[in-house]
């Protein structure tokens, strides 16, 4: 049940990120910019990019990533495999053998994109949100 709702936001998120990215475009050619209304944007496109980032890497993880073929029999010093160990957060899957060394399979750049990613979002609302408040001061000032 998971798997296809998993699907369904990797879907929605990508097909955002894309609109958000016409929508940014799209205002940059048609003056005047609203800053506060540009940060909203960015935001909405930052954070279903960094969705989408997340999305893939729970499919690598969920569909085994490189295994079995990478997992094998026996780590490099001789130690059997114990078990393959897949996490969501941080998204990783990992060979773990007898003598407790694992050899991961999902790189952390995936968790750094998805980080970068949010952080830039939560800037961008911060942003956005003092933008439109100054925005609004000024406004009432002229008033």
């Amino acid at each position: 049940m998971v798997m296809p709702l998993m699907g369904a936001l990797a879907l929605i998120s990508l097909a955002t990120a894309a609109a958000g990215i016409v929508v940014v475009v799209l205002m940059l050619n048609v003056p005047p910019l609203s800053p506060s209304r540009l940060c909203s944007v960015l935001l909405l496109t930052l954070g279903s990019s960094a969705a989408a980032v997340y999305c893939y890497g729970w499919f690598s993880v969920t569909m085994g990533g490189p295994f079995p073929e990478l997992c094998g029999n026996r780590s490099v010093s001789g130690a059997d495999l114990a078990s393959i160990k897949q996490e969501y957060w941080p998204l990783r899957s990992a060979c773990v053998y007898s003598d407790g060394a694992t050899m991961e399979h999902i790189p952390m750049s995936i968790n750094m994109l998805v980080c970068v990613l949010a952080a830039l979002a939560i800037v961008a609302a911060c942003a956005g949100a003092i933008l439109h408040r100054r925005a609004r001061s000024s406004s009432s000032a002229f008033s």
